[in-house]
């Protein structure tokens, strides 16, 4: 999974955030492609750091926005956001393609 960090309005995306967000984002990177693009915009907002990701996998984009007291924080919840959104795109997938599988077989019989 490749990962883009920007900041917007005098925010700054370093390599220690950058380095952050690859550690947390580790079990979701396993669970999709390497393909999967994960850009993530930090901005500030009325005094409060926010995260904002877009996930694009093959045929759908994932999209998440969380907003804390610091940066780090803001990170973490998008990343259990994020998270949480590839495991029920998963499971919606594995279930519709267990489903197909079983309307194949009824047929055969």
């Amino acid at each position: 999974m490749r990962i883009e960090l920007r900041g917007r309005g005098g925010q700054v995306a370093d390599e220690e955030l950058l380095s952050k967000v690859e550690k947390k984002l580790g079990k979701v990177a396993k669970q999709v492609s390497p393909l999967a693009e994960l850009t993530i915009e930090l901005k500030e907002e009325r005094g409060e750091q926010v995260a904002e990701g877009a996930l694009r996998l093959k045929g759908v984009t994932l999209r998440a926005r969380e907003q804390a007291s610091d940066a780090g924080h803001a990170l973490n919840l998008l990343a259990d956001d994020l998270a949480r959104q590839v495991k029920k795109h998963r499971d919606k997938r594995r279930a519709r393609r267990e489903a197909h599988r079983a309307a194949a077989q009824q047929q055969a019989v």
